[in-house]
């Protein structure tokens, strides 16, 4: 069955030791707050977390679709203008489920992608100095219509088309996706006539994949944004089991606030074993670090909260990172993502028999060798008793990733119900955007301007 698992067995006492283990008991005891959070989460479903039922807007779909076919052919490249839950979904399917060098040959009738979730002038200019405006579609992702970098970014873009397009000709070449009403963008484009999608209200940016965010760029370089929403509406069948032990998101988000809150490991580790897997692995660390690292007040003042995602990619990092995983302090935890069959079969050349270093490997597959040095490092972790649990996709298809990001996002709102905060709402991020409108001279902003200056007036010390 097309159907991803969740394998904690090394994450438990019974496997590593009751010093960096769970004991089942423990999870199974957490039954009580665990359906309390999944009733706090199921009650917001129809309310402000109407990310929940994405999966069933059949009409946006199908809006989506019409769209991809209708500019089918027309557009060489589609590029997104968005950052942070923006961007970083729309990558992550694109890289799981299209081809790793589908910029260099896209399948006939596709156009190439390219996410330019970055103000770096030399990302932008190179773009600039390298790709003809006049054979791309521009998607400009904002619910707000104010983030500095999207907007920015739109502002340079919307010039050059118009320069080389005329004011009429360069619409055809932008596509909106932003709010319904409110929000700076919605006017522009009601008064410039853009084509438009619309975000959700209900929907944040890290939950917004199976949104027109993520969907639209989908459908436009030819996911199946179809099966990738039916994988997503099977978990959440799944996800709205009673039964801790029967839901792979209550499992996971109680094996995360147990390992940090009863076993000081601060950091949560995804090794993505599979090049197709690597931008899952970015797009949950938003979805996580966003979501749960917060302040909230505590009897003795404020307390801080949250883990620390990082990534890592099998085999790359076995050479970079592995050591430290093995060997250095017992502050982490692991999620394996494994692949059970991929859509490749390459073989290794038996070549150089005579040499026992070599010998081994001829005949095998580089599936073989993937899985043996996937499971030579979950070996050493649970060895050194370093806590690790797998999710394993039966093959990376559209159907498994729709699953394995409906569980994660569903996951990480019961997170927030356990560690007591708000899992959907980013003050620390406001805090820097606030400065930075300030620093640009943004209108209303300039009290925390004058506030800046007299810091940066104080006595600085450098070397």
């Amino acid at each position: 069955m097309d159907r991803i698992t969740l394998d904690y067995t090394n994450a438990l006492a019974s496997t590593i030791g009751p010093d960096h283990g769970v004991q089942e008991s423990e999870l199974a005891g957490m039954q009580g707050v665990l359906s309390e959070a999944q009733e706090k989460v199921e009650s917001r479903r129809t309310l402000d977390l109407r990310w929940l039922d994405l999966p069933y807007q059949s009409d946006v779909h199908q809006e989506i679709l019409r769209y991809a076919e209708e500019v089918q052919g027309r557009f060489e490249n589609v590029v997104v203008l968005g950052i942070g839950g923006s961007a970083l979904g729309n990558r992550a399917l694109h890289s799981a489920l299209n081809s790793p060098f589908h910029e260099m040959s896209p399948p006939s009738g596709a156009p190439r992608l390219f996410i330019l979730d970055n103000v770096d002038p030399d990302l932008v200019g190179e773009f600039l100095d390298t790709i003809d405006p006049t054979k791309c579609l521009f998607n400009v992702i904002s619910k707000s219509g104010s983030t500095a970098e999207t907007m920015s970014q739109f502002l340079i873009f919307r010039r050059a088309l118009i320069e080389r397009l005329g004011e009429e000709g360069h619409r055809e070449h932008v596509v909106v996706t932003t709010d319904a009403e409110a929000g700076v963008l919605r006017p522009i484009v009601d008064a410039e006539g853009y084509r438009s999608f619309i975000v959700p209200e209900g929907v944040g940016g890290r939950f917004s994949v199976l949104s027109p965010v993520g969907l639209l760029s989908s459908a436009l370089v030819g996911i199946d944004i179809l099966g990738l929403l039916k994988g997503a509406a099977d978990m959440d069948e799944r996800c709205r089991s009673a039964q801790w032990n029967e839901n792979p998101a209550m499992v996971y988000a109680a094996t995360q606030w147990q390992m940090q809150e009863c076993k000081g490991k601060n950091i949560a580790v995804t090794f993505a074993y599979g090049h197709r897997l690597r931008d899952l692995a970015d797009w949950y660390a938003q979805l996580l670090g966003e979501s749960i690292g917060k302040v909230k007040a505590g009897p003795d003042g404020p307390m801080h909260v949250g883990p620390t995602p990082v990534r890592a990619v099998g085999v790359t990092d076995q050479h970079s990172q592995v050591q430290l995983y093995v060997e250095g302090p017992f502050d982490k935890w692991f999620t394996l993502l494994e692949i059970g069959q991929h859509d490749h079969r390459v073989q290794i050349p038996a070549d150089f028999s005579d040499k026992d270093a070599l010998a081994y490997l001829g005949g095998r597959t580089l599936s073989e060798l993937l899985a043996a040095e996937r499971e030579g490092t979950r070996i050493a972790l649970t060895e050194a008793n370093r806590p690790n649990v797998s999710i394993q996709f039966p093959r990376v298809t559209a159907h498994t990733v729709g699953q394995y990001m409906y569980m994660m996002e569903y996951a990480v709102a019961l997170m927030g119900e356990l560690y007591g905060i708000d899992a959907f709402d980013q003050p620390g991020v406001e805090a820097g955007k606030v400065a930075a409108y300030a620093l640009m001279g943004r209108k209303g902003f300039e009290q925390r301007a004058a506030e800046i200056q007299r810091q940066r007036e104080k006595e600085s010390r450098t070397v």
